[in-house]
């Protein structure tokens, strides 16, 4: 057998020119193929932007339901401790107030939801308490229209439809600065 030589073992090298291309290659496979999944939020309608100072009105404390949530995701409605399960109900009754009532709005043009949360709550509390809040209207757009035309209130609905049941019940969900964390309203 033959011995090699130190000079034949210098000559044994692998090219790697071509490595550089087929990284580059991969690279750009991978991000022509990889689908981005979009964050889902809540769809909330902003009001458009203007330099005008709002106009503050002194509200009746009748028509405002409150909703305060605090960093131990207790809830507090109307000054009172509640649960998340029968915050619809309540909010229900508050819009339409049925009885008359004079600590509940005076009528669902006129009441105001209120929700205000600590920065320190939970994202779930806080998604389940907006659901329940944004359930109360969607169950009373489909009770009124039921009683008006017949069927539940939908997007199929004639746009005038729909509008003539938002006109009557608007939905007016007012969201205030969350407060600092461990911080009591």
């Amino acid at each position: 057998m033959a011995k090699t030589k130190t000079r034949d073992r210098m000559n044994n090298e692998i090219n790697a020119g071509s490595m550089a291309d087929i990284a580059f290659l991969l690279l750009i496979f991978f991000l022509v193929t990889t689908t981005i999944a979009e964050d889902k939020g809540i769809l909330v309608k902003l009001p458009p932007w203007s330099d005008e100072e709002p106009d503050i009105t002194k509200l009746k404390e009748r028509n405002v339901f409150s909703v305060l949530v605090n960093a131990q995701n207790q809830l507090l409605v109307r000054e009172e401790p509640a649960r998340i399960g029968e915050l619809r109900e309540r909010a229900k009754e508050f819009i339409m107030n049925p009885s008359k009532r004079p600590d509940l709005a005076e009528g669902p043009r006129n009441a105001i939801i209120s929700l205000k949360n600590d920065r320190g709550t939970n994202y779930e509390t806080y998604l389940a308490v907006y659901n329940e809040l944004k359930g109360a209207y969607d169950e009373l757009w489909d009770e009124l229209s039921e009683r008006r035309y017949g069927q539940p209130y939908s997007d199929e609905m004639p746009f005038a439809q729909r509008k003539a049941i938002r006109d009557e019940i608007p939905m007016v969900l007012s969201e205030a600065e969350p407060t600092n964390f461990g911080e009591e309203q």
